[in-house]
């Protein structure tokens, strides 16, 4: 099942989200539900806090960034294969240094800004079989999982540039939280007379 996407303003996206239980109820079908939403709306990464619900639980799939042509064979068959799905995670570790790359959102659409992000990463979670796991990622798969934990601590990308950037992009994101914006994809604005 689709589900509508939550807007830029809404106040689930500034919350920090609380754990997930392992009896969380139908927690298999809000994963698939997660990636079936984040696929209609041409995604690579979906939190939970996205769909309205402060859970720490987010979704990637990294395929659609393998068709880069500058990625060395070795990068795309690691984008080619990266999906998982992060069930309470915790970012234990981040190294090197930062890099930018040009991100958005599906909560806050056609905006997308330069954001600096270190380029490895240790983060330890629970899998879909609610398996602990521990990985160290690197590059582009390191920078989505990174986007989207900031979405579980109620972080967004737009809180990671200058306040300038802020001011030249506000109009843009008013826009947003009042749904005055045409996109392919089911949202709920927080400030729309009527959600669509």
């Amino acid at each position: 099942m689709i589900l509508p996407i939550v807007a830029y303003g809404s106040p689930v996206l500034k919350k920090k989200a609380s754990d997930i239980s392992k009896d969380y109820p139908k927690l298999d079908e809000l994963i698939e539900n997660m990636f079936e939403t984040m696929y209609n709306a041409n995604g690579v990464g979906l939190a939970a806090p996205q769909v309205g619900l402060s859970i720490r639980l987010f979704v990637i799939d990294a395929k659609p960034f393998a068709q880069d042509e500058s990625l060395s064979e070795e990068e795309v068959k690691e984008l080619e294969s990266f999906k998982r799905v992060f069930i309470n995670p915790k970012l234990i570790e981040e190294n090197g240094i930062e890099w930018d790359f040009n991100e958005g959102c599906l909560s806050i659409p056609d905006v997308h800004e330069d954001i600096f992000r270190k380029p490895e990463i240790k983060i330890e979670y629970l899998d879909r079989d609610l398996n602990r796991q521990t990985e160290t990622l690197n590059g582009l798969p390191a920078r989505v999982v990174q986007h989207e934990y900031d979405h579980i601590e109620g972080i967004l990308f737009t809180d990671r540039i200058s306040s300038l950037k802020k001011r030249l992009i506000k109009s843009r994101l008013t826009n947003i939280t009042k749904g005055k914006v045409d996109i392919g994809y089911k949202m709920k604005y927080p400030l729309a007379k009527k959600n669509r």
